[in-house]
Parts: structure tokens; C-alpha cells; sequence
């Protein structure tokens, strides 16, 4: 019998009881059946702002398609979850969106999400010498009331802004690179040809929480380096879009409440001259990083998310934020 067979044996048995009485019963088996196996695939996840990689083999993929391949047996709350402080923490701040109106935009007006964005970049010469620094790029979206409308997306171009060496400031002033700035318009936020990245379809992802994070697992499934990094991508890239309404938020909180590995990374995180508590999970893949949200306490709004790498790369040094993006919303009556 094999895994997914396992498991739909295990569903089958206990039909009728409850789901965590389900999980419980069939949490030993399986576990006891996924033994460890070498890793004979590299994939690499597609994202605006970087690329993940992870390794897997094909029968450990098997097993976490089954385990997500529905909503009572799924991933979902059966290997523990965040630490107790950070569930705290994103408990409270879902409480706090689901009190929270959204702002209005009326006919006429525009959901402005206002964001500074930083980068890791990277050049080799032609003899082998590597530099790296960060770059910044500040950007302003306005989305119409009827999102089927114009978007407009003005951004200021990439600025390389913070050096680790000299080398690397050198090399960059003889490049005499120019930002390139752009002024962007598109029906339904299709800039680029593409709408998915802007105006994601949220209407269909499940409100409660387990549900939707057994989705987030399969959506992200071969993404990442670890399941549960990727599933905190996934949660951490949907809520910087700015969009996300004030139910789905508050899910997407509690969903991150009930990844294992989750926990508060910093209790005074200072991102743009705001400060928020930073909470997070640790990859030990092949990119040793930690993917933070920061979240304001009193608020529950997401100030903004960053990657924080935990060994140098290049001349940047391990504790360095490689990409952060700082997010602010706001109502206007115009657009470029």
C-alpha cells in the first residue's frame, strides 16, 4: 500500500469522526511510513522578487500530494505550529483585521499602496570578480474602485543605495548606471501582459483557516525549500500586495499560526522608520535565509516583509535583510 493509498484507507476507517480525531489516528501511521530519501531533483520556485530552490525527492512529494489532497486529511495542524509568543501575536492581529474596515474607495477614487522595495544584486566580471550590493526602488500603485478599470503603476526605477565594500561602490559608479523609471498602465492591473502577479483571484481561497492553509500547501507544492518556507511565501507575498481584504487577512494570520517553525524573530523590527514585531521561520536549505512579516501589534496591518540571509553572501554579511518591501495604503481621489 502506498502513501496516498495510506491515507485514504486511514479517512475511510474514521469517516464520521471529527477531523482532528481523524488526524490523530492516522498522524502515527504515516509518519512512520515517510522515511527519509536522497535528494534526486532540484526545482526552482517563480517569484517577482527572487527564486527559491528546494530539494525533494519524488516519493516524499508523493506523500505531501496526499496529504494535501483534501480538507479533513491534509498538512494542516498535524506537525505542531508557530511558537506560542508569534501565535499569540498572529491571533491577536486577525482579531484585529476582522474589527478593522477597509478603506473605502468610492467611484472616482483609487486604493493607493505606496511601497519602498530593496533588492540583492549581483554581478560577475569577466575575470570571475563578484560584487554585490543592495538595490531600492520606491513604487506607487493606484487601483480604481472598479477593478476591472485602469490601473496605474508608477515606479522610480532601481537605485543601487547600500555598498558592503568599496570594491562594490567602485564598481558600480564606473558602470554609471541610471534608474530606469516607468509609468504603467493596464486594465485589471495586467502590467506586462500579466495580471496574475498584481490582481491574484483571493475570492476563491477558503476563509477558515485550515482549509486555507491545506491550499496554500498545494498551490506552493515543488516551491521553496521546504514546504512550510514556501506555504510563509505564499502568505507573506499575498499580504504585501496591499488587496487582500480584511477577512482573508485575518485567515491568512491564523493560517501562518499553524506552520511549524514559525516564531517571533524580533520584537522591535524597525522597517522604513516603522516598527512592528518580526515574526518568522528559519530555512536551512541551500539558501540559509530567515522570511520574516512584521506586523504592527496594535493594528494587526502588516508593515511590510524581508529576507534575511544567516551567512554572508559575498561581501554582504549574514544578518543583512538581502529583500524587504515596506507597504502603506491609502484612499486617492486621483492617479497619474
Amino acid at each position: 500500500m502506498d502513501e496516498i493509498t495510506l491515507l485514504r484507507k486511514i479517512r475511510d476507517d474514521n469517516s464520521g469522526t471529527p477531523a482532528d480525531a481523524t488526524i490523530e489516528a492516522g498522524r502515527e501511521k504515516l509518519l512512520q511510513r515517510i522515511a527519509p530519501a536522497p535528494a534526486v531533483s532540484e526545482l526552482s520556485a517563480r517569484r517577482p522578487r527572487g527564486t527559491r530552490v528546494w530539494l525533494t525527492s519524488a516519493a516524499a512529494a508523493a506523500v505531501v500530494a496526499g496529504l494535501i489532497g483534501g480538507d479533513v486529511i491534509g498538512l494542516a495542524g498535524w506537525r505542531g505550529g508557530a511558537t506560542a509568543q508569534a501565535a499569540e501575536v498572529l491571533n491577536a492581529a486577525a482579531q484585529t483585521a476582522i474589527t478593522t474596515v477597509d478603506p473605502a474607495v468610492n467611484p472616482g477614487q483609487y486604493l493607493k499602496i505606496q511601497s519602498t522595495n530593496v533588492w540583492s544584486t549581483q554581478s560577475v566580471d569577466a575575470d570571475g570578480s563578484s560584487y554585490e550590493w543592495l538595490d531600492t526602488e520606491k513604487s506607487e500603485m493606484y487601483i480604481p474602485a472598479d477593478r476591472s478599470g485602469e490601473w496605474v503603476w508608477h515606479r522610480s526605477g532601481r537605485v543601487p543605495t547600500t555598498f558592503f565594500d568599496a570594491k562594490a561602490e567602485e564598481y558600480v559608479r564606473q558602470q554609471n548606471t541610471q534608474p530606469n523609471p516607468e509609468l504603467l498602465r493596464g486594465a485589471n492591473g495586467a502590467f506586462y501582459g500579466s495580471p496574475d502577479s498584481f490582481a491574484p483571484d483571493m475570492s476563491a481561497l477558503p476563509r477558515d483557516p485550515y482549509r486555507l492553509l491545506n491550499s496554500i500547501y498545494k498551490q506552493t507544492l515543488g516551491k521553496g525549500q521546504s514546504v512550510d518556507g514556501a506555504a510563509l511565501v505564499f502568505i507573506a507575498d499575498l499580504l504585501r500586495t496591499g488587496v487582500a481584504p480584511a477577512d482573508l487577512r485575518a485567515a491568512l494570520y491564523k493560517a501562518a499560526a499553524m506552520i511549524p517553525g514559525v516564531t517571533i524573530t524580533e520584537g522591535q523590527a524597525n522597517l522604513d522608520g516603522r516598527t512592528g514585531v518580526a515574526i518568522g521561520r528559519l530555512e536551512e536549505g541551500l539558501s540559509k535565509m530567515r522570511q520574516e512579516i512584521i506586523i504592527d501589534p496594535q493594528t494587526g496591518v502588516l508593515i511590510g516583509e524581508r529576507e534575511i540571509i544567516t551567512q554572508p553572501l559575498g561581501s554582504i554579511p549574514a544578518g543583512t535583510a538581502v529583500t524587504w518591501t515596506a507597504v502603506e495604503t491609502s484612499v486617492s481621489d486621483t492617479a497619474p
